[in-house]
């Protein structure tokens, strides 16, 4: 399937637009990590543990609407946009969303 985030794909033609996907994912972080990562923040440089959980929370969003997408026929989802939140403290959140399409 292909996902991307233009509305349209080189050398395809979209046949039909089957509605709005969405994945969401919630992460929680726990307390080991969130005080290395504050150490982090003191000393500068990159929270390796918090760009790991981010990152598995987009992987499970996107999977999460390519699934969605599948169970409309779609061959492809167009249009994503991925949105990050802080929900509360020590919470993450993820989401995807596109336009689940048929082309040729």
């Amino acid at each position: 399937m292909i996902i991307t985030t233009t509305n349209n794909i080189d050398g395809r033609s979209v046949t039909d637009y089957l509605g709005i996907v969405a994945g969401e994912a919630v992460m929680g972080a726990n307390v080991v990590r969130d005080f290395l990562a504050s150490i982090t923040d003191v000393i500068g440089g990159r929270s390796g543990a918090y760009e790991e959980k981010l990152n598995e929370a987009r992987q499970i969003a996107i999977r999460e609407m390519k699934e969605h997408a599948l169970r409309l026929g779609a061959d492809a989802v167009i249009g994503v946009d991925l949105d990050y939140e802080v929900i509360r403290d020590g919470m993450l959140m993820v989401t995807a969303s596109g336009t689940a399409v048929k082309v040729r």
